[in-house]
């Protein structure tokens, strides 16, 4: 019967595989050979989006690196500074629960095809980065003789 594997290589401390992996014999000693990691890596990154609760800081350093973005990137889309994201992943402080839903919103729009959160967010970015940009409104006629405020080109 064989045994289950402790994958402790994705960064996090309880994932065991039933199968999908092989145990080879090298001149060095035993190695783990893993079937389809990127099939892997997809399914435990959406347990983690799915699960009840507070994501880890290993979770979210896993979620992070699976989405292949920096600390800075990341900090960028949920509107923090790397060095937060570096103290979330740490665990040395804890991600709101805003940031939290986000991310997870975030990795599944990215993942599974619809990006309009991602060109959201994206865009609110963009919007962070001008600097002191004016908010401009105006009044313009709608449909029929009211006016109505509105954003100015």
């Amino acid at each position: 019967m064989k045994r289950m594997y402790h994958y402790k290589e994705c960064g996090l401390d309880n994932i065991w595989l039933v199968d999908g992996y092989q145990v080879r014999r090298t001149a060095y000693g035993e190695a783990i050979a893993i079937e389809d990691v990127e099939g892997l890596y997809d399914l435990i990154a959406r347990g983690l989006v799915e699960k009840a609760g507070a994501l880890s800081g290993k979770e979210i350093r896993f979620l992070r690196k699976h989405l292949g973005r920096s600390q800075r990137a990341l900090g960028a889309v949920l509107g923090s500074d790397e060095q937060t994201v570096s103290r979330w992943e740490r665990g040395s402080t804890a991600m709101p629960a805003a940031a939290d839903r986000l991310l997870r919103g975030y990795y599944r729009e990215i993942k599974q095809g619809n990006a309009r959160l991602k060109e959201l967010v994206d865009r609110l970015i963009e919007l962070d980065n001008e600097i002191d940009r004016p908010f401009r409104l105006k009044r313009g006629r709608q449909s029929g003789s009211e006016k109505a405020w509105k954003i100015a080109a």
